[in-house]
């Protein structure tokens, strides 16, 4: 296990304890250059980021706007992070590629 993944178990379990809910997000599939591979874990709360990250930038923004959807309801769903902009868009996605990302939401444990 490596820093980054113990930090998410951590906070996982942080939030779990203080009864805060979260959402996991996992890369599932790439396709193409992108900042993250499948497996890549971010964990997000009503207040932002907990731990890890999904790659950054413009494509992390669409994962936490789908994550507090998923704190609203409940709901998993799966974003597609498409990085292959073109470069002269007022924010460039200079990857290439395209990933998929699960979000799931963690309640907290029962007490």
């Amino acid at each position: 296990m490596n820093d980054e993944q113990l930090r998410i178990l951590e906070a996982l379990v942080e939030a779990a304890d203080s009864g805060r809910t979260a959402v996991l997000a996992t890369v599932v599939r790439t396709r193409g250059s992108t900042p993250r591979k499948a497996g890549a874990r971010m964990l997000i709360g009503r207040d932002g980021v907990w731990a890890g990250t999904v790659g950054g930038g413009c494509g992390e923004g669409e994962v936490l706007e789908a994550a507090h959807a998923v704190l609203a309801d409940g709901r998993t769903r799966t974003v597609r992070v498409d990085l292959t902009e073109d470069l002269l868009t007022l924010s460039p996605a200079v990857c290439g590629g395209i990933m998929e990302i699960r979000l799931e939401l963690v309640p907290p444990s029962p007490r």
